[in-house]
């Protein structure tokens, strides 16, 4: 039987390359997206052209209701998933004086409430399956470490962290393993003008940015039955940064 596998901000970037490595491993996808939906689209039509089954939710990850709804309804439907990749997350830097409550609000309803959101709905289901599952959590260093300007962001990333390594500990007798991937410093579209590259790239020790496949293999891997015994874990793909 075909699994499927829930990718939330698939659209673009870190999490297309998750999409179509999940569908290149055999998985079906359940795509997400929360605006850019033509974007969403052509994704599907790339897992498609891989031979997996696709489809594209539309919803904003920090809007309770709507998660419930478009979820529950979803597995109603299809019936329950194999794995959950939450990587849908967004940014608002700032130096913490400047940070205004909507700054820090965002963030936070995103990137740490979405935990709740996305996977309090589907979770029973998954469990009902009595099978093997996976969750992963798409973090970042600056979760681990922090960062200058991001103390929103760090503090989101580092809340999605002790999260994941709780529900680990609750789901690991069902063998539904639960873990984290921080990525370092990634060329994608969420890299503004803002970020000292240069500056961060003398930090790292492999002297460049990742890619999003390379994140996307950390993650088929915690996907994948080679994986079973790993679960309430973080791995790094950093280039050495920490």
């Amino acid at each position: 039987m075909t699994e499927s596998v829930l990718v939330t901000g698939s659209s673009r970037g870190i999490g297309r390359a998750i999409a179509l490595r999940l569908a290149q491993a055999g998985h079906d996808i359940v795509l997400h997206c929360r605006s850019g939906r033509a974007e969403a689209d052509a994704v599907q039509l790339e897992v498609q052209a891989l031979g997996r089954k696709a489809r594209v939710l539309q919803f904003d990850v920090a809007d309770r209701a709507a998660c419930n709804e478009i979820l529950e309804a979803d597995v109603e439907q299809h019936g329950a998933y194999y794995g959950v990749v939450l990587n849908a997350g967004l940014t608002r830097d700032g130096a913490f004086p400047a940070l205004s409550e909507d700054d820090w609000d965002v963030v936070m309803r995103t990137n740490l409430d979405g935990f709740y959101n996305v996977l309090h709905p589907v979770m029973m289901p998954m469990i009902r399956r009595r099978a093997a599952g996976r969750i992963v959590c798409i973090t970042s260093v600056s979760g681990l470490i922090g960062n200058r300007g991001q103390v929103n962001y760090s503090a989101s990333k580092a809340g999605l962290i002790g999260a994941a390594k709780a529900l680990a500990i609750e789901l690991g007798k069902r063998k539904i393993t639960v873990n984290c991937v921080a990525p370092g410093l990634i060329d994608t579209a969420m890299l503004d003008e803002n970020v000292p590259v240069e500056e961060l790239m003398k930090m790292i020790p492999a002297q460049r940015m990742g890619t999003p496949e390379e994140v996307a293999g950390a993650v088929n891997f915690l996907m994948s039955a080679e994986a079973s015994y790993i679960t309430r874990q973080v791995l790094a793909v950093n280039g050495g940064l920490c």
